[in-house]
C-alpha cells in the first residue's frame, strides 16, 4: 500500500537539496517511510531564464532585476546551510530540465530503500558540482546503475510508462496547488518548505518535548 504520506523533491531545487538529510531523519527516527515523488519545477515560469558561463557572467537573460534580487539571494541563503552541513554547492549555469532525473527516481522506487537513497544522494551531489548533465539519459542510467539497480528496461520506461506517471504526478500535484520543493503531503494537509520539518516530526509521532515546546528544535532538524 502507497504511504499516504508523501515528500515532493526536485533535483535542481537548492532548497530540497538541503533538506535531504533531515528528511532522511525523519523516516530514520520514526521508523516510516515516505512516498517519494518528483515535482518538476518550472523555474522560469516565475523565475525567469538566464545562462552563465564559467566565469559567472550573463550570457544570456530575460529576468527582471526583483527577480535577479531574489534568485541571488536564494542561491545565498543555499550557499550558508551548505556550508554548514557540509554538502558541495555551486549555482547551476542554466536551468536544467530534472524530468528525465525525476522518471530516475520514480524507477528508483520500485527497488529498496537502500538504493533509492543511493539515487538520490549521488544525483544531488554530483549536480550539485556541476559535475552531473541529468538532461542526458545515459547519464541517469549510469547514476541508477551506480546505485545498484537493474537497468536493462530503463530508456523504454523513459519513453512510455515512465513519462506518463511523471506527468499525471506533476498534474496532480499542481491540482493540489504545490508549486515548490520540498513539499510535504501529511495526514491530508500540503506543507511547503524545510521550515515545517520539526512541524511534520511532531504530526508523525515525534514527541521530543524540545520540539513540543518550540524553542529548542535543533539547528539540524530546522534546516
Amino acid at each position: 500500500m502507497t504511504n499516504p504520506d508523501r515528500v515532493y523533491i526536485d533535483f535542481k531545487s537548492p532548497y530540497a537539496y538541503i533538506a535531504i538529510k533531515a528528511i532522511y531523519a525523519i523516516e530514520d527516527d520514526l521508523d516510516i517511510q515516505f512516498d517519494w515523488l518528483p515535482f518538476t519545477l518550472d523555474i522560469a515560469s516565475f523565475a525567469g531564464s538566464a545562462k552563465v558561463d564559467d566565469t559567472g557572467e550573463v550570457v544570456t537573460s530575460n529576468r527582471s532585476e526583483k527577480q535577479w534580487i531574489r534568485v541571488k539571494y536564494a542561491y545565498q541563503d543555499v550557499r550558508r546551510y551548505a556550508r554548514f552541513l557540509g554538502l558541495d554547492f555551486k549555482a547551476p549555469h542554466k536551468i536544467w530540465d530534472s524530468s528525465l532525473a525525476a522518471i530516475g527516481l520514480l524507477w528508483a522506487k520500485q527497488q529498496d530503500q537502500t538504493a533509492m537513497r543511493g539515487y538520490i544522494d549521488a544525483t544531488y551531489a554530483r549536480f550539485w558540482q556541476r559535475d552531473l548533465d541529468i538532461e542526458d539519459v545515459n547519464v541517469i542510467v549510469a547514476m541508477l546503475a551506480q546505485a545498484g539497480m537493474k537497468t536493462e528496461e530503463f530508456i523504454d520506461y523513459v519513453q512510455t510508462d515512465g513519462r506518463e506517471q511523471h506527468d499525471k504526478i506533476q498534474q496532480e500535484a499542481r491540482e493540489m496547488k504545490i508549486f515548490g520543493v520540498p513539499s510535504f503531503v501529511i495526514k491530508g494537509s500540503w506543507y511547503w518548505g524545510r521550515e515545517h520539518i520539526p512541524y511534520i516530526r511532531y504530526l508523525l509521532g515525534d514527541t521530543n518535548p524540545e520540539l513540543m515546546s518550540g524553542r529548542n528544535a535543533g539547528v539540524s532538524t530546522l534546516i
